[in-house]
């Protein structure tokens, strides 16, 4: 901008909803204040652009019956709904089109650390260009249209990652995948189908698919019914992490495979709504293909299979009941006579103070059975890990329950 600088004259209103809850600021321009050019800072608006505000802070108090053979009572931040806050904005530049902004950042509610070491907006950074005849094209660190069209209508949009991920989130169908360096590109709604497509750049010297990331998924919704479907490739795991991609393979049930060449993705998921009942399917098939780096011990492609069924009840317009029940089995590979099994069962009740804050209970046990591979390469017991709150805190054993009573408060 030319001449004298500009401040934001701020005018704030509420908008709420049961689910987002965003205090919202339209941005005006103004003359330059004396503060802001003593600073030389120069800044642009127009009455067509908005900036928005939004987080949640959510704290709960949980118990695990087993965390490498003791039990735990301890306090949880992101129980329910991972704590964040984040600044969204668009502007209007006629014509049809809108420049749109993201940045969010993930918490610790309960120590006030970041979620990600040395990375302010670890969930989502990007800017990008929208039409509303020719879609959205962003770029920056973002979740994959997987996880935008598939996980949207799989357990852990129900029930929370904490207790309702299907083990490990090795499917992706929590907020555990995040690809950086990436452009997406988001089509249009027509007659409900909708679809995206995402590449993230490996940007490695001599191979450009190394460390790369692809996604693409499609939604469907017609009435009371929706239905998605969509794939994820991440081509040399271990690279992929070192340019600051998140992938969860930390738990038992997949960290044999964490130095995989290849992983892949193809997930289902549907829902249907009848007044207060909400029923749901889905599926994921995920494959892990060994690389230089594997151990001798992995050296077959890995296989899950899983399956879940989700539903919720509005038992009163304030009180929503949740359940939820996933199997998940690895195929006989790399010397595994019994493949592992893992059966799981959630169950969520939420009770509304109000659209902002909630109070909330959440439970899940897991059964275990068979063996998978281990770090190094062994052949180990299977061992129960409930949802991906207890990635890093398996049980000792094949059985482990989790309870957590907390609450959510959106702003």
């Amino acid at each position: 901008m030319h001449g004298f600088p500009k401040v934001l004259e701020i005018t704030k209103t509420e908008t709420t909803t049961m689910k987002t809850t965003r205090a919202k600021f339209s941005v005006k321009p103004v003359y330059a204040c004396a503060a802001l050019l003593c600073a030389g800072l120069s800044m642009h608006a127009s009455a067509q652009s908005s900036v928005t505000l939004y987080g949640v802070v959510d704290n709960a108090i949980a118990y695990s019956s087993n965390q490498g053979g003791h039990s735990n009572t301890y306090m949880n931040s992101g129980a329910l709904a991972a704590s964040k806050f984040g600044l969204m904005g668009s502007e209007d530049l006629g014509g049809g089109n809108t420049a749109v902004f993201r940045l969010e950042n993930g918490f610790a509610a309960d120590t006030g650390a970041l979620s990600k070491a040395n990375t302010i907006f670890n969930r989502q950074a990007y800017v990008g260009l929208a039409n509303k005849d020719y879609g959205q094209v962003t770029m920056g660190r973002q979740y994959t249209p997987y996880f935008q069209y598939v996980a949207a209508l799989g357990p852990t949009n129900v029930l929370t990652g904490a207790v309702g991920a299907h083990p490990g989130d090795v499917d992706a169908m929590d907020t555990t995948l995040r690809v950086p360096n990436s452009i997406t590109y988001t089509s249009p709604t027509f007659g409900g189908f909708q679809a995206g497509l995402q590449y993230g750049m490996g940007e490695q010297a001599g191979s450009m698919s190394n460390g790369s990331a692809f996604s693409a998924a499609m939604r469907y919704d017609y009435q009371a019914f929706a239905w998605s479907a969509g794939y994820i490739r991440l081509k040399n795991v271990p690279t992929f992490q070192n340019n600051t991609g998140d992938f969860a393979n930390n738990a038992p049930i997949n960290k044999g495979y964490a130095t995989a060449d290849t992983a892949q993705i193809i997930g289902t998921a549907a829902r249907y709504t009848a007044g207060k009942l909400m029923m749901g399917l889905n599926y994921s098939n995920v494959q892990y293909k060994p690389g230089a780096t594997s151990p001798a011990g992995f050296a077959q492609t890995a296989s899950f299979n899983t399956f879940g069924a989700i539903a919720t009840y509005a038992l009163t317009p304030a009180l929503t009941l949740a359940a939820g029940y996933s199997y998940t089995a690895e195929n006989k590979r790399n010397g595994v006579d019994k493949a592992a099994r893992y059966h799981q069962i959630s169950m969520e009740q939420l009770y509304s103070f109000s659209k902002r804050t909630a109070f909330y209970m959440v439970e899940a046990y897991q059964k275990a059975s068979g063996q998978t591979l281990s770090s190094t390469g062994s052949i180990v017991n299977a061992v129960a890990s409930v949802g991906d709150s207890q990635n890093g805190t398996p049980s000792s054993g094949p059985s482990q329950f989790v309870g957590m009573v907390g609450i959510r408060h959106f702003f």
